[in-house]
């Protein structure tokens, strides 16, 4: 146990420059007592409070987080606290899932008149951690590997692939299109030719989301383009669409009804028949009800010790090659943020804080974005489970926002939006 008379913790505060801070200020002018172990960090708004200073923080050895600004409807530009509440709600979840003490993380709403209230936040907040002692995340614990749930789906219907070629015979042969992207036998493919139209295959390999390869110079330079997509393809496509990444009357849709490839990545699929397609070839089995939150559930179920000692030994194994960035249709940022070195946000060499925080900066990266192709998982030669992170989000998104990415093509985008009604239980 420890020695609550000799440990004293650090922690860190990011605050609201035009509210927290200023209660912060009247705090103290006012000769009110308070702790002194809080290390302010002063922003101009919570909606600056980027996701990534947190994990810093603790990757620093902060003992607790606090995250304070002004609240809802008196923010100095309008909206910044209400963006941010709805990062914080999805990003809670993410750390939470990762095995984070959710405990020593806080989030306030203390205005420039509040220089009470700073005062009992910070006195609770330190007393509380004081209780649970240090803090040091990334600690390994040995734990055996979850049995997740069942995934492989039957096999679907393939006996399309004729009517498949059929159609990327006749929009070549009538210069609809210059190219078609889609599936060989070894991989992606990209016929320009109507006699290679037979090149194109229809089976249980077709796994590749290749809407990742719209936004290539070398794709886009060979002119108009058809596509094919499954259903989970066609997600990516409208988010794309969404983000004005692709402009869909440059393209034809080809779309192939996905009754399951037999693989993981189809597990609890609610998207079968391409729905947006200018053609759909075949019909697909209506998705069973299976729930394909369930695998988390399991993960959930351990304590956060454990599902910090699980994604210690998977992020262990992280050789940083970004095969999965390289493989998600909505990485196409021309520099990541990972390559930025002015200033170095994250370590880009294979260490275990560096690997957290670039697994954890991609997941978030994707909140509200990710189709659940599960490509990034299939493409990691470690064979790290991260088709979980992004699943936690998704389930967030569709839990607390009723948000499915890439469902509705009028929706409005999940980040970057907000509504007054968003939940904020867990902020005091």
């Amino acid at each position: 146990m420890t020695d609550t008379n000799t440990f004293e913790p650090k922690i860190v505060a990011y605050v609201c420059n035009w509210c927290t801070y200023l209660g912060a200020d009247l705090a103290g002018t006012s000769r009110m007592e308070y702790p002194p172990n809080l290390r302010i960090v002063r922003l101009p708004c919570t909606g600056r409070i980027d996701f990534n200073l947190i994990v810093k923080a603790f990757e620093m050895q902060a003992d607790a987080v606090l995250v304070s600004g002004c609240h809802p409807g008196d923010c100095h530009y309008n909206a910044g606290n209400y963006h941010a509440r709805r990062r914080w709600i999805l990003f809670r979840d993410l750390l939470d899932l990762l095995g984070f003490d959710m405990r020593r993380i806080h989030f306030s709403w203390i205005s420039a008149a509040e220089g009470r209230k700073f005062q009992q936040v910070v006195s609770e907040i330190t007393e509380k951690t004081r209780e649970l002692g240090p803090y040091r995340a990334y600690q390994e614990k040995k734990v055996a590997y979850p049995q997740f749930p069942e995934s492989l789906m039957p096999l679907g219907d393939f006996s399309t692939e004729d009517k498949l070629r059929e159609t990327a015979h006749r929009l070549l042969g009538e210069g609809r299109v210059q190219v078609v992207i889609g599936y060989g036998e070894r991989g992606p493919v990209f016929v320009t030719r109507p006699e290679n139209a037979d090149k194109l295959v229809w089976n249980k390999n077709c796994l590749t989301n290749l809407p990742a390869y719209l936004k290539r110079k070398e794709i886009t330079s060979l002119g108009k383009a058809a596509i094919v997509v499954k259903g989970c393809d066609e997600r990516a496509l409208t988010v794309l669409e969404q983000e004005s990444q692709v402009e869909r009357e440059n393209l034809y849709v080809i779309g192939m009804a996905c009754s399951g490839l037999g693989a993981p990545k189809c597990a609890g699929c609610d998207v079968r028949q391409p729905r947006f397609a200018d053609q759909v070839i075949g019909e697909a089995k209506p998705a069973d009800a299976a729930d394909h939150y369930a695998a988390l559930d399991v993960l959930m179920a351990m304590s956060p010790e454990e599902r910090m000692g699980f994604w210690v030994e998977q992020f262990d194994r992280c050789v940083r090659c970004y095969a999965c960035r390289q493989v998600c249709p909505m990485c196409y940022c021309e520099q990541c943020l990972v390559e930025k070195n002015r200033p170095q946000e994250i370590d880009t060499s294979p260490t275990r804080k560096g690997n957290f925080a670039w697994q954890i900066v991609r997941a978030f990266h994707q909140a509200g974005r990710c189709v659940g192709c599960g490509e990034c998982t299939r493409a990691c030669p470690a064979g790290i489970d991260l088709w979980a992170l992004n699943l936690v989000l998704a389930r967030s998104a569709d839990k607390n926002f009723q948000y499915k990415a890439g469902m509705e093509k009028t929706a409005e985008l999940l980040i970057g939006t907000y509504s007054t009604k968003d939940k904020e239980e867990f902020i005091r």
